[in-house]
Protein backbone atom coordinates (compact mmCIF):
# COMPACT_ATOMS: atom_id res chain seq x y z
CA UNK A 1 0.00 0.00 0.00
CA UNK A 2 0.89 3.72 -0.09
CA UNK A 3 4.26 3.76 1.99
CA UNK A 4 5.94 7.15 1.30
CA UNK A 5 4.47 10.76 2.41
CA UNK A 6 6.28 13.42 2.45
CA UNK A 7 5.79 16.47 3.05
CA UNK A 8 2.50 15.69 1.46
CA UNK A 9 2.30 17.04 5.11
CA UNK A 10 2.43 19.62 3.67
CA UNK A 11 -1.00 18.03 1.15
CA UNK A 12 -1.99 19.46 4.05
CA UNK A 13 -1.79 21.84 1.59
CA UNK A 14 0.04 25.09 1.79
CA UNK A 15 -2.38 28.27 2.13
CA UNK A 16 -0.32 31.04 0.38
CA UNK A 17 -0.91 34.94 1.01
CA UNK A 18 -0.80 37.93 -0.76
CA UNK A 19 -1.63 38.53 -4.38
CA UNK A 20 0.42 40.88 -6.49
CA UNK A 21 -1.10 39.86 -9.77
CA UNK A 22 -3.91 38.24 -11.36
CA UNK A 23 -1.32 35.50 -12.58
CA UNK A 24 0.02 35.19 -9.29
CA UNK A 25 -3.78 34.76 -8.13
CA UNK A 26 -4.57 32.18 -10.83
CA UNK A 27 -0.94 30.51 -9.74
CA UNK A 28 -2.11 30.44 -6.09
CA UNK A 29 -5.94 29.02 -6.76
CA UNK A 30 -4.62 26.27 -9.05
CA UNK A 31 -1.86 25.28 -6.10
CA UNK A 32 -4.26 25.57 -3.37
CA UNK A 33 -6.80 22.74 -5.04
CA UNK A 34 -7.51 19.35 -3.69
CA UNK A 35 -8.90 16.35 -5.39
CA UNK A 36 -10.45 13.55 -3.30
CA UNK A 37 -11.84 10.04 -4.57
CA UNK A 38 -13.31 7.70 -1.70
CA UNK A 39 -14.60 3.86 -2.62
CA UNK A 40 -15.79 1.28 -0.33
CA UNK A 41 -18.86 1.11 2.28
CA UNK A 42 -18.68 2.28 5.19
CA UNK A 43 -22.45 0.83 6.02
CA UNK A 44 -19.43 -2.67 6.74
CA UNK A 45 -18.36 -1.26 9.55
CA UNK A 46 -20.05 -2.45 12.61
CA UNK A 47 -23.02 -0.18 13.94
CA UNK A 48 -21.12 -0.42 17.47
CA UNK A 49 -17.89 1.18 15.97
CA UNK A 50 -16.15 2.93 18.50
CA UNK A 51 -12.80 2.42 19.02
CA UNK A 52 -10.10 2.27 16.48
CA UNK A 53 -6.88 1.62 16.26
CA UNK A 54 -3.99 1.73 13.67
CA UNK A 55 -3.27 -1.01 10.89
CA UNK A 56 0.18 -2.36 11.72
CA UNK A 57 1.28 -2.14 8.39
CA UNK A 58 -0.05 0.68 6.43
CA UNK A 59 1.58 4.24 7.84
CA UNK A 60 4.09 5.01 5.33
CA UNK A 61 5.34 8.27 4.03
CA UNK A 62 7.04 8.56 0.75
CA UNK A 63 8.87 11.98 0.76
CA UNK A 64 12.45 13.27 -0.39
CA UNK A 65 15.06 12.51 2.54
CA UNK A 66 14.40 16.43 3.41
CA UNK A 67 11.07 14.99 5.30
CA UNK A 68 10.99 13.73 8.66
CA UNK A 69 8.79 10.77 8.45
CA UNK A 70 8.83 9.94 11.75
CA UNK A 71 7.41 13.48 12.16
CA UNK A 72 5.16 13.29 9.52
CA UNK A 73 3.68 9.55 10.72
CA UNK A 74 3.20 11.18 14.14
CA UNK A 75 1.12 14.39 13.10
CA UNK A 76 -0.64 12.10 10.36
CA UNK A 77 -1.74 9.47 13.63
CA UNK A 78 -2.81 12.91 15.78
CA UNK A 79 -5.10 14.67 12.89
CA UNK A 80 -6.39 11.37 12.11
CA UNK A 81 -7.11 10.82 15.90
CA UNK A 82 -8.34 14.36 16.26
CA UNK A 83 -11.16 14.09 13.37
CA UNK A 84 -12.24 10.11 14.73
CA UNK A 85 -12.86 11.99 17.84
CA UNK A 86 -14.83 14.43 16.90
CA UNK A 87 -16.74 12.13 15.48
CA UNK A 88 -17.53 10.10 18.66
CA UNK A 89 -14.61 7.68 17.79
CA UNK A 90 -11.70 6.63 20.69
CA UNK A 91 -8.50 5.35 20.45
CA UNK A 92 -8.53 2.07 21.71
CA UNK A 93 -6.95 1.18 24.81
CA UNK A 94 -4.55 -1.88 25.44
CA UNK A 95 -7.61 -3.26 26.96
CA UNK A 96 -9.88 -3.07 24.53
CA UNK A 97 -10.64 -4.69 20.84
CA UNK A 98 -10.72 -2.08 17.93
CA UNK A 99 -13.83 -1.81 16.04
CA UNK A 100 -11.56 -0.33 12.87
CA UNK A 101 -8.33 -0.51 11.88
CA UNK A 102 -6.71 2.83 10.02
CA UNK A 103 -3.64 3.06 7.80
CA UNK A 104 -2.46 5.79 5.91
CA UNK A 105 -0.02 6.98 3.45
CA UNK A 106 1.59 10.08 2.18
CA UNK A 107 3.34 10.61 -0.93
CA UNK A 108 4.96 13.42 -3.15
CA UNK A 109 4.86 13.54 -6.86
CA UNK A 110 8.87 12.97 -6.92
CA UNK A 111 8.80 10.07 -5.23
CA UNK A 112 5.55 8.19 -6.30
CA UNK A 113 3.80 8.88 -9.47
CA UNK A 114 -0.07 8.76 -10.30
CA UNK A 115 0.52 5.54 -11.63
CA UNK A 116 2.64 4.00 -8.80
CA UNK A 117 -0.42 5.15 -6.24
CA UNK A 118 -3.04 3.39 -8.69
CA UNK A 119 -1.02 0.28 -8.44
CA UNK A 120 -0.72 0.32 -4.49
CA UNK A 121 -3.40 1.70 -3.59
CA UNK A 122 -6.10 0.99 -6.29
CA UNK A 123 -6.90 4.91 -6.39
CA UNK A 124 -6.11 7.83 -8.21
CA UNK A 125 -7.43 11.37 -7.42
CA UNK A 126 -5.96 12.54 -11.20
CA UNK A 127 -5.35 16.19 -10.42
CA UNK A 128 -3.41 17.87 -12.63
CA UNK A 129 -0.40 19.67 -12.12
CA UNK A 130 -1.28 21.94 -15.52
CA UNK A 131 -0.41 25.51 -14.75
CA UNK A 132 0.83 24.89 -11.40
CA UNK A 133 4.38 27.02 -10.52
CA UNK A 134 7.23 24.43 -10.07
CA UNK A 135 7.77 25.62 -6.51
CA UNK A 136 4.57 23.67 -5.53
CA UNK A 137 4.83 19.71 -5.48
CA UNK A 138 1.77 17.30 -5.80
CA UNK A 139 1.41 15.11 -2.76
CA UNK A 140 -1.06 12.26 -2.21
CA UNK A 141 -2.88 11.16 1.26
CA UNK A 142 -4.81 7.72 1.17
CA UNK A 143 -6.64 6.88 4.77
CA UNK A 144 -7.96 3.37 4.33
CA UNK A 145 -10.60 1.65 7.18
CA UNK A 146 -10.41 -2.35 7.76
CA UNK A 147 -12.48 -4.34 9.57
CA UNK A 148 -9.72 -6.03 12.22
CA UNK A 149 -11.01 -9.19 10.67
CA UNK A 150 -9.84 -8.63 6.95
CA UNK A 151 -6.97 -8.08 5.12
CA UNK A 152 -9.28 -5.67 2.19
CA UNK A 153 -9.60 -2.48 3.24
CA UNK A 154 -13.40 -1.71 3.43
CA UNK A 155 -13.60 2.23 2.60
CA UNK A 156 -10.53 4.21 1.05
CA UNK A 157 -10.20 7.73 0.67
CA UNK A 158 -7.37 9.50 -1.27
CA UNK A 159 -6.87 13.44 -1.73
CA UNK A 160 -4.22 15.00 -4.05
CA UNK A 161 -3.45 18.86 -3.67
CA UNK A 162 0.07 21.14 -3.72
CA UNK A 163 2.58 21.00 -0.57
CA UNK A 164 4.62 24.68 -0.29
CA UNK A 165 7.44 23.07 1.71
CA UNK A 166 8.19 26.91 2.23
CA UNK A 167 5.86 27.07 4.25
CA UNK A 168 6.06 27.00 8.16
CA UNK A 169 5.47 23.72 10.12
CA UNK A 170 2.56 25.26 11.99
CA UNK A 171 0.93 26.20 8.66
CA UNK A 172 1.25 22.76 6.94
CA UNK A 173 -0.12 21.18 9.60
CA UNK A 174 -3.06 23.50 10.39
CA UNK A 175 -3.77 22.78 6.54
CA UNK A 176 -3.42 19.60 6.85
CA UNK A 177 -5.57 18.47 9.84
CA UNK A 178 -8.44 20.77 7.87
CA UNK A 179 -7.55 18.16 4.83
CA UNK A 180 -7.86 15.18 7.02
CA UNK A 181 -11.19 16.48 8.63
CA UNK A 182 -12.62 16.93 5.23
CA UNK A 183 -11.43 13.17 3.99
CA UNK A 184 -12.82 11.67 7.19
CA UNK A 185 -16.02 13.37 6.81
CA UNK A 186 -18.12 10.18 5.03
CA UNK A 187 -16.99 8.78 8.16
CA UNK A 188 -20.41 8.27 10.08
CA UNK A 189 -20.78 10.22 13.57
CA UNK A 190 -21.45 7.78 16.78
Amino acid sequence: MIKKCISMLVVGLSLLVGCSSAKHVEAEMAATRTTMVTTGDLELLSHSTKAFAWHPDMFAVHASDEVDSKAVIKHMKAAITQAMEAKGYHLASAHESPSVLVGFGVALESEMSDKEILKRAGLVAGLSTEGVNKEYEKGSVLVALFSPHSTMPVWRVLAQGFTDLDNSPEQREQRFERLLSAMLKPVPTI
